[in-house]
């Protein structure tokens, strides 16, 4: 069954349901599949001024299969990244510099031309003091060329990180700690504000500055988890846009984004 998705389209719109003004700066192709993702994310609520249609550009695809514990296996037709860059038009940092903080993963950071404009809204958002959140969430076959690239290039978006948000396996290839308690010490030395690690099953810490939080995982009936850790910081940034990223917003929202990335477990997709 065909279900939106992408991983800032997924945070976006889950962070717009829960009451966050949000823009998503990018773009899809100019083809059926690219109006029907467009009009799912406005149904969402989700400001799209900075979101385009890039002609003759086609709207990535990906097929996905489950297997039996809702584990995906991921098939991608198309370059939904080649939208992004011709959807924006040049306008990123015109984007970043109408917001009040930035949001981005690595899966604009593997290719030089992305990686460049990603990098330059970073960079950007650090000059005007905007609260950055980073979340590697990493998808290895946008690294085949170069896999260690992968960790380095989401190590050099640490420094100044509002809040980096990431999975075990993930920690663990920025940082080469095993233990979600040694990797979330060693991100906020690397000068990350604030840290959150997911652990699946095993549930959730954050660390920062005179915050400690761990939240255990909820019980779901598990159909799919794609999309669960999209559905878990959309929640969060909800709620950091609520009080202007006031750092204790954080430890609130946790145990409703670990509840509500439960709920989307039992879902076939995130925003379904």
């Amino acid at each position: 069954m065909p279900s939106p998705g992408g991983v800032t389209a997924n945070v976006a719109a889950t962070a717009a349901r829960h009451g966050g003004s949000v823009s998503l700066a990018g773009g899809v192709g100019d083809d059926r599949w690219g109006a029907w993702l467009h009009d799912r994310l406005a149904e969402a609520d989700v400001d799209l001024r900075w979101f385009g249609r890039a002609a003759g550009c086609a709207t990535a695809i990906v097929l996905v299969t489950l297997d039996d514990r809702g584990e995906p296996t991921w098939q991608l037709y198309g370059d939904g990244v080649a939208a992004t860059v011709d959807g924006l038009g040049g306008r990123l940092l015109d984007a970043v510099e109408a917001t009040d903080a930035l949001f981005f993963t690595s899966n604009t950071l593997a290719g030089a031309a992305e990686a460049e404009l990603t990098m330059a809204a970073r960079e950007r958002a650090l000059e005007l003091g905007r609260p950055i959140v980073f979340d590697p969430n990493l998808r290895m076959r946008r690294w085949r060329a170069n896999p260690g690239r992968a960790g380095t290039m989401s190590r050099q978006c640490v420094p100044g990180a509002f809040l980096v948000k990431c999975n075990l396996a993930e920690a663990r290839l920025m940082t080469g700690e095993a233990n979600a308690e040694a990797a979330a010490a060693s991100l906020l030395a690397a000068g990350a504000r604030n840290v959150v690690i997911t652990r699946g099953i095993g549930g959730a810490i954050l660390r920062g500055k005179g915050m400690r939080l761990d939240v255990r995982a909820q019980p779901a009936r598990v159909r799919s988890t794609v999309g669960a850790g999209d559905v878990f910081l959309g929640v969060m940034i909800a709620q950091l846009g609520q009080t202007d990223y006031y750092p204790s917003a954080l430890a609130a929202a946790l145990p409703e984004a670990a509840e509500e990335a439960a709920r989307a477990c039992e879902r076939w997709g995130a925003l379904e």
